[in-house]
């Protein structure tokens, strides 16, 4: 989802400070030199003092906030109105933080239901993919290792072809294709991480916010299956939340 000027930012969290984190913070810097992007300020999350970026001294608008990622997010997505104009840049090697944010947010919400993580019950037909210990499934469309500043364009870098496929069109097919089983898929949410500014992906944090709002409301009195992804366009993670019914 693109706001009314997508150039334009609050905060900007960028998901851990190391050898990914730092880099994004100077193409950042640098795109802002440009006009190519506006923002306030950058928040770097890292559980290490002696991350990177710590170590660099980003300057005034640069806060490095020592946490874990999910406490972070926990105080920050809460904290969070619907229109922030704020925006996060996910790690490319983190777990899928904002699935695990939904979640928790629903066990809050629902004390007293079954809210836990299922399997998918179908898989996107990606040449690559894997299923962790925690549920999450990672499908990509690349069979080999992407450079960090790869903007994804319609001609594939690695092998000169057409870029034909996109990932949130595979989650798009997930819930159509559940819709004539007995448990149809809701959504999907999708958080799309797109290239912004200097090969510096981003999605914005009023699509979380949002879907917080629509788990909230799917699950209403009744049970939902939410299919949570986080993708790019040739990357993924996918997640199924799973909310109970209600019981007397």
């Amino acid at each position: 989802m693109s706001g009314p000027d997508d150039r334009k930012y609050g905060s900007i969290v960028v998901v851990g400070g190391g050898c990914y984190g730092s880099y994004y913070v100077r193409q950042l810097g640098r795109a802002r030199a440009a006009g190519a992007l506006a923002f306030e300020r950058i928040i770097v999350v890292d559980h290490s003092a002696d991350c990177a970026v710590a170590r660099a001294d980003g300057g005034g608008d640069t806060e490095v906030v020592l946490a874990e990622w999910t406490d972070f997010f926990d105080r920050y997505l809460g904290s969070s109105p619907e229109d922030t104009p704020d925006a996060i840049v996910p790690s490319p090697l983190m777990a899928h933080l904002m699935y695990q944010w939904l979640l928790d947010r629903a066990r809050a919400r629902w004390p007293n239901r079954s809210v836990k993580t299922l399997p998918l019950s179908a898989e996107p037909e990606t040449p690559w993919k894997a299923a962790a210990p925690d549920g999450t499934f990672y499908g990509s469309y690349a069979t080999w290792t992407c450079p960090i500043n790869c903007v994804e364009p319609r001609l594939c870098p690695h092998n000169g072809g057409e870029r034909s496929w996109t990932m949130p069109n595979a989650a798009r097919d997930l819930v159509s294709c559940s819709e004539q089983s007995s448990e149809p898929l809701v959504g999907p949410v999708i958080f799309h991480c797109t290239h912004r500014a200097f090969g510096v992906g981003m999605f914005d944090t009023r699509d979380v916010v949002a879907a917080d709002r629509l788990v909230e409301r799917v699950g209403a009195g009744t049970a939902a299956d939410v299919l949570v992804a986080t993708v790019s366009h040739c990357h993924g993670a996918f997640n199924v939340l799973h909310v109970g019914a209600e019981t007397s």
